[in-house]
Order: structure tokens, then sequence, then C-alpha cells
């Protein structure tokens, strides 16, 4: 193989070790997928009683299973990039948690057993959007901010 296949790490930067994931970005992406498995054992919940109970409408049922599912996608994308370290990762959690605000604003409102699941949800999405615009956070997925090249 020719020397332009296999470059040879001439720069101390390659040779260095990586630095430790920092810990607020490991709890960034530990409440993401907490968020995820929670919105996948939703779905799923959903899906299995839309197939298998009598709801008032059996489509409706399903279909809102498997958008439960398909949703939880994002945030658990998110949280294998966080951990690792991949800077894309970031933009996915931080739109999974805008988007769990109102929905936690919602169930905060209901008269129901759905005000401790809005206050839980409102509380890991605040923490996490948090820990995801921290500067360690961002250093550490290699963000920059506007205007800086170097």
């Amino acid at each position: 193989m020719s020397s332009q296949q296999n470059p040879a790490p001439d720069t101390a930067e390659a040779a260095a070790p990586a630095a430790p994931r920092p810990r607020r970005l490991t709890y960034a992406a530990a409440l993401a997928a907490l968020e995820g498995t929670a919105l996948l054992a939703g779905g799923l919940w959903v899906l299995v009683l839309g197939l298998t109970g009598a709801p008032d409408d059996r489509q409706q049922a399903v279909t809102l299973g498997i958008t439960l599912v398909v949703l939880a996608l994002l945030p658990l994308l998110a949280a294998r990039g966080l951990l690792l370290r991949r800077g894309w990762s970031r933009g996915p959690a931080v739109i999974t948690q805008v988007m769990a605000l109102p929905v936690a604003y919602n169930l905060l409102r209901a008269d129901s057993m759905a005000i401790p699941a809005g206050i839980a949800l409102a509380v890991v999405a605040v923490a996490t959007l948090v820990l995801l615009v921290n500067g360690e956070t961002t250093r550490a997925l290699g963000i920059k901010g506007p205007g800086r090249s170097e």
C-alpha cells in the first residue's frame, strides 16, 4: 500500500489520546435515552392495546403506537451520538427537548394522574437543555460558535 492510502500520524494531536467525555455530556445522553425509551415503551404499549384490546378506533390506536415508536428513534439516535461525541447529535437532542416542553405543559394542565408525568417530563426536558447548551458539552462535541473558524 502506498503512503497516500495509509498516512502516518505525524501530528501531536493524532498521537494524543482523546480527552474523557464530560459528565454533563454523559448525563445529557442518559436523559435523552430515557426519553427515547419511554416513548418506545409507550408506543409499543399503545400498539399492543390497539391490536389486542377493544379501542374505540383500532386504526387510530395502531397509528398512534407506530408514530410513537418512530418518534422514539430521534432521542435514541441523539443519545447514541452524544455518547460517541458526534457534533450532529446535539441538534436532534435539543429538538426533542423543545418538543417535550409543550407536551409537559399540557400534561400539567390535566386534572388527572398525568400531572406527575408532566412534572417529570418538564424537569427532564429543562435539565437536558441546560446540559446540552453548556460550554463544556459544546466543546466536547467540537461545536464552534458563530464566527469561530479556528
